[in-house]
Order: structure tokens, then C-alpha cells, then sequence
């Protein structure tokens, strides 16, 4: 999986350079596929042992603004969808599924999918309570991370999600890549970082014109 490590209480601020040559595997009509080279495709394809499975959707609308929507439980906290990807479920699906229970929203065209798996730690006490709802003790979260497109209108869009799951957040904005990486938790800014590094520069509308395979830069281990 990619090196990323839990950030504490002084979590450092992150600079990110959108720049350089994506790697997301392209799902719609858009560019740059991802071949992992040899040594690091098992580490990348797989999601790791004892970490529970799960989706991410960055969601953008057409003036490169993000989706992001503040935790019920912690108002401070802001994040983009994700959630669980059910047993034998498709992933796209699931992030289909996760964005509709979460906000609402059908109308979107998935983009691109990271072709990588990013995981975070639980801290011991968090990695208990949520065993407890579970009813399984995970070291994490891993996750597949998708691209969106929003297209429809502003209506749609309702915290109350599609009524089949409990609601998660208290409100919602469409923010700045720089606005999210302030605004949300510690734990979850490796993850954004590396999310936004990848999909930044498609959000901004610098998104490249080569469609030929591209050889990661991005350091792995296994």
C-alpha cells in the first residue's frame, strides 16, 4: 500500500504538488492510465489484511470545487464521502451506493479510480468502540478513491441521503482543495493529500491530454 502514517494532534501542514503526472486509472473518457510496475502491483492492487474495506468519492463540480460536508458528531470536522463496501460488492457500485445514501446525490459520472489502495490506522480505543458495531476489530480503513463528476442540480443534494442509513452529516459546502485539507481530521489528511495530488490537477481543468500508460513517482512499499 502507499506510505501513509496516522498524523497526530501536530499534524503538519501539507503542500501539494498537483503538478506532476497523475496515475488514476481512467474510467470515462478521460486520460492517463496507471501500470504498476512489477514489484509493487501486489502491495497496490490488494487492499491489506485486517483493514476493512472501503470506498471514497471526491466529488467536484464544474467551477473545481470540492464536496465536502461537516460529522453531526464532530460539526468542526469535514470530509467527503466514503463508507463500507458490502461483501461480494462491485466497487464502483458501492461508491455509486455510499454517495446516494450519504448526499443524495445521483447524478454524478464517475471519472477515474485510483488504481491503489489507501488505509489509515484506528487509535486502540477507536479500533474498540467501532468493533463493537461491527462486530469485527479492524486495524483501519483502506480505500478505494473515485473521482466524480456532479452533474446535476444543487436540489438534489440532501443530507438525509436516500433514507436507507442513518445520517452522518449536519451540513454541506463545495470548498478549495486547500479548504478541505484545513478543515478536516488529522487521521485523514495522508489519505486527502495523496487524493488530491492525484485528482487535483483534472478538478482545476489541467487535466492531460496523453493517453498512454504512466509509470508512477509515487513512493511504495510493499
Amino acid at each position: 500500500m502507499v506510505a501513509l502514517s496516522v498524523f497526530g494532534p501536530n499534524c503538519p501542514s501539507f503542500s501539494i504538488d498537483v503538478s506532476s503526472t497523475p496515475h488514476w486509472r481512467g474510467i470515462s473518457s478521460c486520460c492517463c492510465l496507471f501500470r504498476p510496475s512489477s514489484s509493487s502491483s501486489s502491495s497496490m492492487e490488494f487492499p491489506p489484511e485486517g483493514y476493512r474495506r472501503n470506498v471514497g468519492i471526491c466529488l467536484f463540480n464544474p467551477s473545481g470545487k470540492i464536496f465536502a460536508a461537516s460529522r453531526l458528531n464532530r460539526p468542526e470536522v469535514w470530509e467527503m464521502p466514503q463508507g463500507g463496501v458490502n461483501e461480494g460488492e462491485d466497487l464502483t457500485t458501492a461508491a455509486k451506493r455510499e454517495l446516494a445514501e450519504e448526499t443524495g446525490v445521483v447524478s454524478a459520472e464517475i471519472i477515474a479510480e485510483l488504481p491503489y489502495w489507501l488505509s489509515y490506522d484506528f487509535s486502540p480505543e477507536t479500533s474498540i468502540k467501532l468493533s463493537k458495531h461491527w462486530g469485527v476489530r479492524y486495524k483501519g480503513q483502506t480505500q478505494k478513491w473515485f473521482l466524480m463528476k456532479f452533474t446535476g442540480k444543487e436540489e438534489e443534494i440532501n443530507l438525509l441521503g436516500d433514507g436507507t442509513e442513518r445520517q452522518e452529516f449536519g451540513e454541506w459546502l463545495w470548498m478549495s482543495i486547500e479548504q478541505i485539507m484545513n478543515q478536516t481530521a488529522d487521521v485523514r489528511k495522508p489519505v486527502y493529500a495523496q487524493v488530491m495530488k492525484e485528482f487535483g490537477n483534472f478538478i482545476l481543468g489541467n487535466e492531460c491530454d496523453d493517453v498512454s500508460f504512466k509509470q508512477s513517482e509515487t513512493q511504495l512499499v510493499s
